[in-house]
């Protein structure tokens, strides 16, 4: 009987594919949102930006303005005064804001790259108003009913020229809006913030969060006319500074605890 030959196996091409490189671990860094354009004006230098972008936990600033429009005080920056260093566990940085165009971004600007703060919370005067208002808002558009405290009045002028048309506030509006009311203040959610240096200011702020890879957050509140300043506006709805500061507190509070906002309706007709 003829044995059969068994044939030597060739061994075969190795056809797996190589193996993936080694993952590096990188630190995480928001990106700049695309299509963002910072004015000149605000870009910062190399060489003193700081390399992370990532926030201070425990810092939160809070801005206030300067008197304008012949006033003598300008509520938001009385309320500054008033608040606590700290709330929680966050330190509290208070920051007085030029009401002029560009001044004030230029302005908060150089504290978030100073500070790196988790929030900002900006605040302005709304004569007229009776509450505050938690804006949702910010529009690419100056139209100044008159002119700011350097003689400024840009009407019609984009903000970011080739910015995108508006940005929302990134706090969580709602929640804040309802705590403050759960401290006894009046608020809202509003949703224009106006076209003038408290819009403008809104706007840039979140420009250039985005632009330059912050992972901040930020938004702005409206508050009435202190009691003091009514005292020669018959009718005008006020409230008092104390009251107002602690409507603040409330707003902060609330904004550090939730990191996405509450699911209810706070909706206007007008």
């Amino acid at each position: 009987m003829t044995m059969l030959r068994r044939r030597s196996r060739r061994p075969k091409p190795d056809v797996r594919k190589p193996a993936p490189p080694p993952v590096v671990e990188t630190k995480g860094r928001r990106r700049p949102r695309p299509g963002a354009v910072v004015p000149p004006e605000l870009l910062i230098p190399e060489e003193t930006t700081p390399q992370a972008k990532a926030p201070r936990a425990n810092v939160v600033l809070v801005t206030g303005f300067e008197p304008f429009g012949g006033e003598a005080a300008n509520p938001s920056w009385e309320i500054c005064k008033l608040l606590p260093a700290t709330i929680g566990r966050a330190r509290i940085e208070t920051l007085q804001v030029p009401c002029r165009f560009l001044t004030s971004i230029e302005t908060v600007a150089e504290a978030i790259e100073r500070l790196r703060p988790s929030l900002v919370v900006c605040i302005g005067q709304a004569g007229g108003r009776d509450r505050l208002s938690i804006e949702r808002v910010g529009i690419n558009i100056d139209d100044a009913r008159a002119a700011d405290n350097g003689g400024e009045r840009p009407v019609d002028e984009a903000i970011a020229p080739n910015g995108p048309p508006a940005y929302f506030a990134t706090l969580p509006i709602k929640a804040m809006a309802r705590a403050v009311r759960e401290a006894g203040v009046p608020a809202e959610v509003s949703n224009t913030a106006g076209t003038f240096v408290c819009n403008h200011l809104l706007y840039g702020v979140l420009h250039f969060i985005a632009a330059s890879g912050h992972a901040t957050r930020a938004g702005f509140i409206h508050v009435p006319y202190a009691d003091a300043q009514v005292l020669d506006k018959p009718g005008q709805p006020s409230m008092s500074v104390a009251a107002m500061a602690r409507g603040i507190e409330a707003a902060v509070t609330a904004a550090l605890a939730h990191k996405t906002d509450t699911k209810i309706s706070e909706g206007r007709e007008t």
